[in-house]
């Protein structure tokens, strides 16, 4: 069985987020398990340079874009043994920055189409189509347009994942025809409450749909969750599957990361106090052992659960805690921040940004990490904490119900609450101090978080079995 994994960024090449994660490890874990998968995405110009200098350039082929036809160049690399396709047209791509250009629907009509003419000229015949986001939502469209009957192209299925709800790809109507090439006669296929919606249009066309977790793939079927997508999600619920993410268990390992102070491991947890009293000191706080660390790291946004963090902050901070915060975002949640800081010197510290190196200084050197997510595709900052000894606190939404089980139950893992309330999410909190309180009780916790299996290899044997159904089909 062979693969397409087709995506606007995939580590190491372009990241601006999640998506780029997904991309960079669930195809090598399917080629691990001997699946043949290749991964395709637009040739940045913030590819970083040592890379750009072993690309091997394949060939170059002209790529309709509505009435127009476009140079697109095909460049091939290898990373962890996976082949990379990179697509060049300097006038799309050679910008700085992936997304939030004026023609951003032209520049991913553009790849969608070239993604799919490219197959004709490469070595590669896929079985799979595997299609990621707003970005590559044309591509299932087109597919079925002009291509599914071509030869060619017989038999080869279509997936689309949704890796965030939010991001729709909406357009004017008026570009139908001029930028994307679709006639007029077939709009149903994109258009949406008046206007083009590429997301609708890969729900629609694709074979099957995906999203990152179980859980999320029911909620989003409610319209609180769905962006004003429910309806179209509803009606496409029978091709509608969720699969959990997974992370990188080599690359967030407290044994042999290189960016902690000192490795651990569930056998011998010694060195995560040592993480935990230099990131106390790093951070300019009392270096108090006794004292539990609690963490975020993220976007600061509404959809994070930020309300109910502001809600209840002064309250949680009049416990005998400290508080680390990294992340950046909305600037009413920036500026709440670092007001309360400020009255707060010795036992919270907030720093915009994002750092790699320092968020996995603070994974290794908290001891709860907070996460009350208003919705949460999948999440992946949970199942990091745990794999570093840091018991989660967690709403039950999306990814998080899937990963984290109350530890209630002999067997769980973290602090959960349902509601999205700041009340219930205190609730968890306290229950979360009280329990770090019993030594004894919280080593056990912090060892069953550490040596449960998050890897990839689970998520990627669930989509083999999906394209096997799909092949089947």
């Amino acid at each position: 069985m062979k693969v397409l994994y087709a995506t606007s960024e995939a580590l190491p090449f372009a990241a601006s987020g999640g998506l780029a994660d997904v991309a960079g490890a669930l195809p090598h874990a399917m080629r691990v398990r001997l699946i043949g998968c290749r991964v395709v995405l637009p040739l940045y110009q913030d590819v970083p340079e040592e890379l750009k200098k072993d690309l091997v350039f394949l060939t170059s082929l002209s790529v309709p874009v509505a009435w127009r036809r476009q140079y697109c160049g095909v460049f091939k690399a290898q990373y962890k043994g996976v082949v990379y396709y990179l697509l060049d047209n300097q006038y799309y791509f050679k910008r700085p920055g992936l997304y939030g250009h004026y023609d951003d629907a032209e520049r991913f009509a553009f790849f969608s189409r070239a993604v799919l003419e490219m197959i004709s000229y490469i070595d590669f015949k896929p079985d799979i189509l595997h299609f990621n986001d707003w970005q590559c939502a044309l591509a299932p469209v087109y597919f079925n347009l002009y291509y599914k009957k071509l030869d060619a192209y017989k038999g080869m299925k279509t997936i689309y994942t949704i890796h965030n709800l939010q991001f729709q790809g909406k357009y004017g109507m008026e570009i139908l025809e001029d930028v994307f090439g679709i006639p007029y006669e077939t709009s149903r296929i994109v258009e949406f409450n008046g206007v083009i919606n590429l997301m609708k249009g890969g729900i629609q066309a694709a074979d099957c749909v995906t999203t990152l977790s179980p859980t999320y793939s029911r909620e989003i079927l409610d319209p609180w969750f769905a962006h004003g997508l429910d309806g179209v999600l509803r009606e496409n619920a029978g091709k509608l599957y969720g699969i959990l993410n997974g992370i990188d268990t080599d690359k967030y390992n407290p044994a042999t990361d290189p960016l902690i102070w000192a490795n651990y491991s569930p056998e011998d947890m010694s060195g995560k106090m040592e993480n935990k009293r230099l990131l106390q000191e790093l951070m300019g706080l009392p270096q108090r052992p006794e004292v539990p660390v609690v963490a975020m790291i993220s976007r600061l946004v509404p959809q994070s659960g930020f309300e109910l963090v502001k809600s209840a902050f002064e309250r949680l901070l009049k416990e005998d805690i400290q508080f680390i915060l990294l992340g950046s975002g909305d600037w009413i949640y920036e500026s709440f921040f670092r007001e309360i800081q400020a009255s707060y010197q010795s036992k919270m510290r907030y720093t915009p940004g994002f750092s790699p190196e320092l968020s996995h200084k603070i994974y290794a050197g908290s001891d709860i990490f907070l996460m009350p997510s208003k919705t949460e595709p999948c999440g992946m900052n949970q199942m990091i904490a745990c794999r570093y000894g840091t018991v989660p606190v967690v709403r039950e939404t999306g990814g998080l119900k899937d990963t984290i089980t109350d530890c209630a139950d002999q067997n769980g893992i973290g602090f959960t609450f349902k509601e999205y309330d700041h009340e219930e999410m205190m609730k968890a909190v306290y229950r979360a101090l009280e329990s770090y309180r019993d030594k004894e009780f919280w080593s056990e916790l912090m060892s069953r978080c550490m040596n449960i299996d998050f890897s990839w290899g689970r998520s990627a044997n669930e989509y083999i079995r999906l394209y096997r159904t799909l092949l089947k089909s």
